[in-house]
């Protein structure tokens, strides 16, 4: 049995011993398009949701301030949806031109910049739905509560648990 976070196949990146740099690079933006996949969904089903809002009877009614957070939301619901599809567009245009572990990096860089903004995105949709349906006081709250759960599980913590894991590869920091 193999313990919870243990090296698979003898690397702590689930890589083999024997992958070659170039294997490693092919793997790692696999494994980084399949978790697009996951986030993706989500952004897409909160743009949607936000593309739709105006058009329904209330969203006349809403104050400045919920309008602005709307705008807001909906921007950042755009951006998050742009960053986190800009990897797959990108590999697409430019996967025959050898150069798949620059690719990689900024792939990297722009999910997890698109992770950021759909974390923003998520909780101004909760500050503005619990503002609507509620009081201004527990909007916050529970836009703020949404925001560093998010902040932590997204960011912070694999950030932290990064930096106290020793790696196989010095060039794993770097994509």
């Amino acid at each position: 049995m193999t313990e919870v976070g243990a090296p698979r196949h003898g690397r702590r990146d689930g890589g083999s011993p024997e992958e070659t740099h170039k294997e490693r690079i092919d793997r790692e933006l696999l494994e980084l398009l399949n978790e697009l996949r996951v986030a993706l969904p989500g952004v897409q089903f909160l743009f949607a949701f936000l593309l739709i809002v105006p058009f329904q009877q209330r969203g006349a009614e809403l104050t400045t301030f919920q309008q602005d957070v709307y705008y807001a939301t909906l921007l950042a619901a755009a951006v998050a949806t742009g960053l986190l599809i800009a990897p797959a567009a990108q590999h697409r245009v430019l996967f025959r031109q050898k150069d798949k572990e620059a690719l990689l990096r900024r792939s990297s860089r722009s999910a997890l910049a698109g992770l950021v903004v759909l974390a923003f995105a998520i909780s101004s949709a909760v500050l503005l739905v619990t503002d609507v349906i509620f009081d201004m006081t527990q909007a916050w709250i529970a836009a703020i509560a949404i925001a560093a759960l998010l902040v932590w599980w997204w960011i912070v913590f694999p950030f932290w648990r990064r930096a106290q894991t020793e790696t196989d590869d010095p060039h794993d920091h770097e994509a």
